[in-house]
């Protein structure tokens, strides 16, 4: 059974304001970037200001299946009903993301808080029956990925990260490993033309 205590660490970061904020962005990892958590990475920034950044890898799924370690929710979970890995932080833990459509303003689930848009964070500690309905789509994921204060501002900067505009399809995506292709393809210029580039240059 995975533990919660990562709403305690999201109670920390979102929310908080700062300029520029990234948050809702989505993070594409460069063709440069070889670290084996973050290897052509797609990551959703849950929080970002000049305390840090806090956000998930939205395309690194696992065997292990939601049923199996949380009661009540797999029913409510996108394909494939698995939990991902969020990142390298906090593996023992889950947070769950999902998308309700409509516009901010108009009222928000009970068991749901916004984020960015129509992306928000689900209590997965309230009844799933509470949710059922309302909610677009959903996915669970183990861990996070954080930075610290100018960590991300560096790497970016170095070329490790594209920085993109997020869709809300992008959470939920049932094809998952082919996420890092799809958002670059969708891109204007020269980052469409990164969608294909080889998994191993050498073999270009």
């Amino acid at each position: 059974m995975l533990g919660r205590p990562s709403r305690a660490v999201l109670r920390d970061h979102v929310g908080m304001t700062a300029a520029p904020s990234h948050t809702g962005r989505l993070l594409v990892a460069t063709p440069v970037l070889t670290d084996p958590n973050f290897a052509r990475a797609v990551v959703l920034l849950l929080d970002h200001d000049d305390q840090g950044a806090l956000g998930v890898v939205l395309n690194r799924p696992t065997p292990v299946e939601v049923s199996t370690v949380l009661d009540g929710w797999a029913d409510l979970t996108g394909q494939p009903a698995v939990v991902f890995q969020g990142g390298p932080v906090a593996l023992d833990s889950a947070l769950a993301l999902a998308v309700v459509p409509g516009e901010p303003g108009h009222g928000e689930p009970i068991g749901w808080r916004r984020v960015h848009g129509a992306i928000g964070l689900v209590d997965l500690e309230a009844p799933p029956e509470v949710l059922a309905g309302e909610l677009g789509a959903m996915r669970v994921f183990a861990g996070y990925s954080g930075w610290s204060p100018g960590q991300l501002e560096a790497e970016i900067a170095e070329g490790a990260w594209y920085l993109v505009d997020c869709e809300p399809g992008d959470v939920s995506s049932p094809e998952p490993e082919r996420l890092w292709r799809s958002v670059l393809r969708r891109q204007r210029g020269p980052l469409a033309m990164l969608a294909t580039y080889p998994d191993d240059p050498t073999m270009n």
